[in-house]
């Protein structure tokens, strides 16, 4: 208590106060301020951000956020947190894309290590991370991008046990590589009531799919073969498309929005720039 009691003191009167287009007005934490607090009273920055939340007021690194997101909704993405099965090309871009939009709370698994037939399309491959853990390099890169958010990284392969990883998560980030372990994901967040968000990438094309407790998935029609994403190649376009569409499906469902492929899933072909929403 005294701890928040002296963040409170610091934070007093140290707001900027900003209108956005919507017509609200939001105050806003300096981002020097933020850091300042979290060096003299020793504490780490989710703590600090958190306890900016609470006073009503939003860290200035999502000041940006503000003209798609209210400031509720904005809270809502800090305390939220989700469990990403997978740090590859999906998940790699995923994750940096979910810290820098502000979800507080991030726990991801993968526990394969970078080869060179990553550095096409990863996001954590680089020449100084070949051969190395994707869950290190992971947790290294995203504490440089959002040392804000309260992050667990495992290198660990899941091909079981999925419910013991995802519990107590308030959504599912599907970004396995092939189909073979899909459908038992989607089953253990089912059994588990939360929500899952997948996506897929095979050659140019992809598809994602928002997939309610009770709800259809492609991984129900597509089988286990994980043959075609070998076949066809993955990519960079076709993966950043896919992510783009999965991290705005995970955005609106954390922050209250209504999503918009709840029974549905979104195909996409950029070869021939084709783009189709079919009911599940």
């Amino acid at each position: 208590m005294k701890i928040d009691i002296r963040v409170a003191e610091m934070l007093d009167g140290q707001f900027m106060e900003k209108c956005f287009a919507s017509g609200e007005n939001v105050r806003i934490a300096p981002h020097v301020l933020i850091r300042k607090i979290s060096r003299e009273l020793g504490l780490d920055l989710n703590c600090v951000e958190r306890a900016v939340f609470s006073h009503g007021a939003v860290p200035e690194r999502y000041a940006r956020n503000l003209i798609s997101f209210s400031a509720d909704e904005q809270r809502r993405l800090f305390f939220s947190k989700v469990a990403m099965v997978g740090i590859g090309g999906l998940g790699g871009h995923l994750l940096e894309s979910l810290a820098r939009a502000g979800v507080g709370h991030i726990t991801a698994c993968d526990g394969d290590s970078f080869e060179p037939s990553n550095l096409n399309r990863q996001r954590f491959a680089v020449e100084n991370s070949l051969y190395s853990k994707k869950s290190e390099a992971a947790f290294e890169m995203i504490r440089e991008v959002n040392p804000a958010v309260f992050l667990d990284v495992r290198s660990d392969f899941i091909d079981d046990d999925f419910e013991s990883f995802i519990k107590g998560a308030d959504l599912v980030a599907d970004c396995l590589g092939g189909l073979e372990y899909r459908g038992k994901l989607k089953d253990a967040a089912a059994k588990l009531e939360i929500p899952m968000v997948t996506a897929s990438v095979a050659g140019w094309a992809g598809i994602v799919s928002t997939v309610f407790p009770g709800g259809s998935s492609p991984a129900d029609f597509f089988g286990s073969d994980n043959g075609l994403e070998e076949e066809l190649g993955t990519p960079v376009p076709a993966i950043t498309t896919a992510v783009g569409i999965q991290c705005g499906e995970i955005l609106k469902i954390l922050s209250g929005k209504e999503s918009s492929l709840s029974g549905k899933a979104l195909m996409f072909d950029l070869s021939k720039l084709y783009f189709e929403t079919v009911s599940l």
